[in-house]
C-alpha cells in the first residue's frame, strides 16, 4: 500500500505534508504535488498534514485512479522536501471538485 494525491491538490498546492515525510517521496508540479509510490513507505503521516485531504491510500476507491498520474509524474518532477507557500488561488479552489483538466504537466521549481 502507498498513499497518493489526488486532483484536489491541483491549483492549491499546499505544502504541509512534504516536512513530515521521513524518505521524501514527493514531487512538484506547477499547480500540484504528486507522491512517489514505489518510494512510500506507507507512514501515513502525510496524509493528516493535508488541510484539504487530497491524500489518500491507494486502497481507496477515489485513489485508484490517481496511482498511475503520481507515478508518472513524481519521475518527470522535481523533487521537495519543504514547505513553501500554497499557490496564490488556493483558497479560491479548496473546495473545487473534479480538477483534473486543470493539471499542469510543468515541473515545479522544488527544493
Amino acid at each position: 500500500m502507498t498513499f497518493v494525491v489526488t486532483d484536489l491538490c491541483i491549483k492549491c498546492k499546499y505544502t504541509d505534508c512534504v516536512e513530515v515525510c521521513p524518505v521524501d517521496c514527493f514531487y512538484e508540479g506547477e499547480n500540484m504535488l504528486v507522491i512517489n509510490p514505489d518510494e512510500c513507505i506507507d507512514c501515513g503521516v502525510c496524509e493528516p498534514e493535508c488541510p484539504i485531504e487530497a491524500i489518500l491510500p491507494d486502497t481507496d476507491s477515489v485513489a485508484e485512479k490517481f496511482i498511475e498520474l503520481n507515478r508518472e509524474y513524481s519521475s518527470k518532477w522535481a523533487n521537495i522536501t519543504r514547505k513553501k507557500d500554497p499557490l496564490p488561488e488556493a483558497e479560491e479552489y479548496k473546495n473545487v471538485k473534479d480538477k483534473l483538466h486543470l493539471l499542469s504537466p510543468a515541473s515545479g521549481e522544488g527544493d
